[in-house]
């Protein structure tokens, strides 16, 4: 094994062991709310409440957006960033994938994808990155202290790491699924199930 090839399988056993602790300690603190996997009326637990809440950022229009703004609608929200290698481009194709399979339904719901990198994600970037999948895909992104109090909110993590282009992002890989009054009401995984996932989706819209 060459140095870089060496240097870049460390690189990824690092990456995958920081991405296992986010996945671990969401569902810890998922938990901690009342929530475990495959349970069914997530929505209606005491503290299910407790994901989710009011927010302010920009949209990839440019416009100020808050939660009120998405009152109506139920919605899959989830955190990333535009440089994002991997995990990021994979799950908005596979939601973008879920959309079409939907059919008129999916005019019911919305996606929303919030940047955890907003010094480079203005709202520009995000609007061509996000053109790239489904139309009806909302991006937000605001100041450091927005993005961080929104993830707040939804229990989610991310933290910036050195790398040799600069930096990139480790984030929480969950997409949050929110009813039409914007309460919690369950997840999907990084790379779920595809069933798993339209049948969540179909749920989701009343379907």
């Amino acid at each position: 094994m060459t140095k870089e090839r060496g240097m870049t399988v460390l690189r990824f056993i690092r990456y995958a062991a920081w991405a296992a602790v986010l996945v671990l300690g969401g569902l810890a603190g998922m938990a901690a709310l009342g929530w475990h996997p495959g349970s069914v009326n997530v929505g209606q637990l005491p503290l299910a409440a407790a994901i989710g809440g009011p927010f302010s950022l920009v949209s990839h229009e440019g416009k100020r957006i808050t939660e009120k703004d998405l009152a109506g609608k139920p919605f899959a929200l989830f955190f990333g960033f535009t440089n994002c290698p991997d995990v990021c481009p994979t799950t908005l194709l596979e939601l973008t994938n879920r959309m079409d399979e939907l059919g008129p339904a999916a005019d019911k719901l919305r996606l929303v994808f919030v940047s955890v990198d907003p010094s480079r994600d203005t709202p520009d970037y995000l609007k061509r990155y996000i053109a790239n999948f489904d139309k009806r895909t909302l991006g937000l992104t605001g100041s450091e202290a927005e993005i961080a109090a929104i993830a707040k909110a939804y229990r989610a993590v991310y933290r910036k790491v050195d790398s040799k282009d600069g930096y990139t992002m480790d984030h929480t890989a969950t997409v949050y699924l929110m009813d039409a009054k914007g309460g919690f009401v369950g997840t999907i995984a990084y790379q779920e199930n595809a069933e798993t996932q339209r049948q969540k989706l179909k749920r989701l819209v009343g379907g």
